[in-house]
C-alpha cells in the first residue's frame, strides 16, 4: 500500500488518484493514517463482499438480535 502525507495527496491529487486506481493508497496526518483511498472496482468489490458476509451470516442464525 502507498502512502502519502496530506499536503503530499494535496499538492499531487491527480497522482493520488492515478496510484489509487493501481493500489490503495494511505493519507497520513501527523506520521498516522487516517484515510484509505480506493479505487471504485476495489470499492464494489469490498461491498459485494461484506454483503455475501451479512447474508451468510443471516442465513445462519447470527445477524439477529437475541432477546429483544
Amino acid at each position: 500500500m502507498k502512502t502519502m502525507s496530506a499536503r503530499e495527496a494535496k499538492n499531487a491529487f491527480g497522482l493520488m488518484i492515478d496510484t489509487a486506481r493501481a493500489e490503495p493508497v494511505c493519507i497520513e496526518k501527523h506520521g498516522r493514517g487516517v484515510v484509505v483511498v480506493v479505487s471504485v472496482e476495489e470499492y464494489e468489490r469490498l461491498s459485494e463482499r461484506e454483503k455475501r458476509t451479512n447474508r451468510t451470516t443471516n442465513e445462519l442464525g447470527g445477524g439477529g438480535n437475541a432477546g429483544t
